[in-house]
């Protein structure tokens, strides 16, 4: 990453508070939305004037899921900083997470950026351009508690299975196994719940979310957790330059000033100094 070249405060509250499933548009800082440009602060070129639309895929705990009629998350509340240094609001669509691999809505104008939990890859940067990686991801194997299954390497011969388009999926395939595609990680918990699947495969911050829940510690555990080496980045269209800048300038602001922890601390849970990336660039995931 760049150097920092100044600190600044957030009022953290205002961060977290502006998302939702589409929100309303707000002025620039120099009453830009109002005369209709698409020019934010920066000279940013945004597809709707006065607002960063943001494409996602829901439901993906803590990163972005509805909650209490909005959408939020880890995703949601990083993507607001951004959205405040240009002085617009975000607006969330809920896409096909096939299209992020691709960068489709990215290219067609229906979005400024993708945030989606979504795992940095050379085979993805083909079509899309990635911000500096902005956490450290690993993959879990969650299991039903009676299930005897206590590795990774248990899993050979078992019923697994693992949220389609995912490096998880691409992770269990890659080490011979085939598992079955849900597509949400809803779906990957319920067939889990359910018994279509005896475990599952899926980033561990999203088990991490699961397991807060009583009924779900109660009769699930995590068998292990694999080092993928997976660095997740928010996408632009490729060659969108200053959009990238500024998602960068306030991904390096936020760890500097502690906003970074604080979201952290809010939506995954305790701070690990490990899944903050450090200030250099993504290398490629082992998926």
């Amino acid at each position: 990453m760049n150097t920092l070249l100044g600190r600044r405060t957030r009022t953290l509250a205002a961060i977290t508070a502006t998302a939702g499933l589409v929100l309303v548009a707000g002025c620039t800082s120099s009453d830009d939305a109002g005369s209709g440009t698409k020019t934010a602060a920066g000279g940013v070129e945004l597809v709707r004037a006065g607002q960063l639309t943001t494409c996602t895929h829901l439901p993906y705990p803590p990163f972005q899921s509805e909650i209490d009629g909005k959408v939020q998350g880890f995703d949601v509340s990083l993507v607001d900083l951004v959205a405040k240094d240009l002085g617009v609001k975000q607006e969330i669509k809920d896409t096909p997470f096939e299209n992020f691999k691709t960068g489709a809505f990215l290219n067609s104008g229906e979005c400024d950026l993708a945030a989606a939990g979504m795992t940095i890859t050379e085979e993805r940067k083909k079509n899309v351009d990635f911000s500096d990686p902005y956490f450290e991801a690993t993959q879990a194997v969650l299991v039903d508690k009676k299930s005897g299954i206590g590795s990774f390497a248990d899993l050979k011969g078992k019923k697994l299975g693992a949220q389609a388009q995912t490096t998880g999926e691409d992770y269990a395939k890659s080490k011979g196994l085939d598992p079955v595609s849900f597509e949400s990680s809803d779906a990957v918990l319920n067939g889990l719940r359910t018994g279509q699947v005896e475990a599952v495969v899926i980033d561990y911050p999203v088990v991490q979310g699961w397991l807060k829940d009583k009924a779900t510690a109660d009769a699930f555990e995590v068998a292990d957790n694999v080092e993928t080496g997976e660095q997740y980045g928010f996408t632009v269209k490729k060659g969108n330059t200053k959009l990238l800048a500024a998602i960068n300038k306030a991904l390096q602001e936020a760890q500097a000033d502690g906003s970074y922890k604080e979201l952290y601390e809010r939506w995954i849970g305790p701070y690990a100094a490990s899944a903050a990336p450090g200030a250099s660039a993504a290398s490629p995931s082992a998926s």
